[in-house]
């Protein structure tokens, strides 16, 4: 029985709106400058690393602007960071994250963008690549409550 609850705990990649717990790949830890490799990945993961020491991963949509890579994250109702979702939560508390893109993990540092223009140009970023996101954009009304989180590189 145990043996089975590690095997489901290492391999539980997340799929969709499933969680997950740890991913895997080859550990990238130059810096990148030039994300547009990216662009051909609609979803891409990303690994919290709560306090006790499992980790909580999820799948995201994710753009690149000015060299940064930005992920949405999108609320059931109107709410202030880190709000109900849980890896919000997880990265405010320990902002050091993986985030896998294909068969690569990434560090990286995770960081709510609050400054209006950064919001709106990684907004605009995910309308190019997303039409959910242009529709949101174009569409004020309909636009679900949602931050952007940017996933900076780690010093």
């Amino acid at each position: 029985m145990v043996v089975m609850l590690v095997l489901a705990l290492t391999a539980c990649n997340p799929k969709d709106r499933r969680p997950g717990t740890w991913l895997s790949g080859d550990l990238v830890e130059t810096p990148i400058s030039d994300w547009s490799f990216t662009e051909g990945y609609q979803e891409v993961f990303i690994e919290t690393h709560p306090w006790y020491g499992i980790p909580f991963s999820v799948t995201v949509v994710m753009a690149t602007v000015n060299g940064n890579i930005y992920s949405p994250s999108i609320y059931s109702e109107p709410a202030v960071f880190p709000g109900n979702k849980y890896w919000n939560q997880v990265v405010a508390d320990n902002p050091a994250v993986f985030v896998q893109i294909g068969d690569n993990l990434y560090p990286r540092r995770a960081r709510l963008v609050t400054e209006a223009a950064e919001f709106e140009a990684a907004f605009e970023a995910l309308a190019v690549k997303y039409p959910f996101w242009r529709n949101a954009k174009d569409n004020p009304e309909k636009r679900p409550a949602f931050v952007l989180i940017c996933m900076d590189e780690v010093i």
